[in-house]
């Protein structure tokens, strides 16, 4: 089962003027390639894959526009192997089938050996990833996955052990204005026909809102080139007007499922730790103007309040609920101000997980000792008959006493005299370590032998 040619319905120069600029200027070799040296270059491991002809099984896992697609069809040609793909959104098990009855064949007849590249292998269900498995590990064919999700949460793990995971980053702006650069050179596959002059700053513009992605690079480059191409030779000159006028404002790159969801506001959570309002700003921008629903961001920052700020500052938790409040009665865009006056407040706030750690080893202590009878003197007793069992018997009303404090022992008897809250000694925390110290002396003093 071999992809449909995306030109079989002209020819191959019709077809060529026509494809979008991005594809006309796909890369063919190795050599042309532009970007990921640490796959690429002379010694990688691809590198000497290629030269030894022991092209492996791989999943390319990275983000859209980082050149999966076409360093999957360089390997190929370089291999001088049959290039087969599908999209995993768009094939079932059966043309899996199909392509494997295919590679056999090419091989029995002429021992040429089978690249199957899947496009969004994530899609595939378990099943159909299974139906790979015999063939990757028999070496019928060398399959090649891409994704831009987490293979470690996406593939299989029979799957992941039989393949290498190779990472491709987000080109750089300096990769991205290369390529830019190329494609108005290029008289055969790019703009060099139009004779368009383009500055660097326009370049540098360009770029900028193409967020390391070279087909959206390139998109964006024949977007700004449409606003001259008809005019006179000596007119078609890119200015940064031109670019600012024809590139409206681009969607910042976001996947609220995926994992930069959870790598954004890792870095939002890590730099209101890190006590960086200014990061912490930016990290909440960054989500707000991508489209992050603000009551998950104000779930999180009360979370924080109580898990890194806690007692050190109480009015932490009060202000992200003031936060929570304000949004949930404004909306969008004006509550956007509650939220970043929320982060700052956070991020400057004295820091402490004591309270954090003292929870934590409580249910450590729940879970090891398990179901302990509440002693009886705490026990309410409302009949009559709880009364004649004790309970509730030779409990001290606190307010009965002076400051409002005796001492009793609350802990179940196995449990006597445990602690579990250390509080530190940042902000407000450092008046109640005074105060819960002063307490627990005058309870362990009353309570000696």
């Amino acid at each position: 089962m071999k992809t449909m040619d995306l030109f079989s319905l002209g020819t191959e120069s019709d077809a060529r003027d026509t494809a979008p600029l991005a594809e006309r200027m796909r890369p063919q070799t190795l050599s042309d390639y532009i970007g990921q040296a640490h796959l690429t270059a002379e010694g990688t491991l691809l590198r000497r894959a290629i030269a030894e002809d022991r092209l492996f099984s791989m999943i390319f896992w990275g983000p859209p526009g980082s050149g999966k697609t076409t360093l999957a069809r360089i390997l190929a040609n370089e291999t001088k192997s049959e290039f087969v793909s599908f999209s995993a959104v768009l094939s079932g098990v059966k043309e899996i089938r199909s392509v494997i009855d295919d590679a056999r064949e090419l091989w029995e007849a002429k021992k040429k050996k089978t690249i199957l590249f899947v496009d969004e292998i994530h899609r595939f269900n378990k099943a159909q990833q299974d139906a790979f498995l015999p063939h990757v590990e028999s070496g019928l064919i060398t399959l090649i996955g891409a994704t831009t999700e987490n293979p470690s949460f996406e593939v299989i793990a029979p799957l992941l052990s039989r393949t290498r995971v190779l990472l491709l980053k987000p080109f750089t702006d300096d990769d991205l204005a290369t390529i830019l650069k190329r494609a108005l050179a290029d008289g055969q596959r790019g703009l060099g026909k139009l004779a368009i002059e383009a500055g660097d700053d326009v370049v540098r513009f360009i770029v900028s809102q193409s967020d390391g992605d070279a087909r959206t690079a390139l998109n964006n480059l024949e977007a700004v080139a449409s606003m001259v191409r008809s005019l006179p030779q000596e007119e078609r000159v890119l200015t940064l007007q031109t670019a600012e006028d024809a590139l409206v404002k681009k969607a910042l790159l976001y996947d609220k499922d995926g994992e930069e969801h959870y790598n954004l506001i890792s870095a939002f959570h890590k730099s209101l730790r890190g006590s960086d309002a200014d990061a912490a700003l930016y990290w909440l921008g960054r989500m707000l103007l991508a489209g992050e629903d603000p009551m998950y961001i104000l779930r999180r920052m009360v979370r924080f309040a109580s898990e890194d700020v806690g007692l050190a500052d109480p009015q932490a938790l009060a202000v992200t609920m003031a936060a929570q409040q304000a949004f949930h009665f404004i909306g969008l865009p004006e509550g956007e101000l509650a939220l970043a006056q929320a982060a700052v407040y956070l991020a400057t706030a004295p820091k402490s997980n004591a309270l954090y750690a003292g929870y934590g080893r409580t249910k450590d202590l729940i879970t090891k000792t398990g179901y302990l009878p509440v002693p009886l003197h705490i026990r309410n007793a409302p009949t009559k008959l709880m009364k004649e069992l004790d309970y509730g018997k030779d409990y001290k009303y606190a307010h009965d006493y002076a400051d409002a404090f005796v001492a009793q022992e609350y802990f179940p008897d196995k449990l006597a005299g445990r602690i579990l809250y250390e509080p530190g000694g940042a902000g407000y925390e450092k008046t109640i370590a005074e105060r819960v110290n002063t307490f627990r002396k005058r309870k362990k003093d009353a309570l000696k032998p």
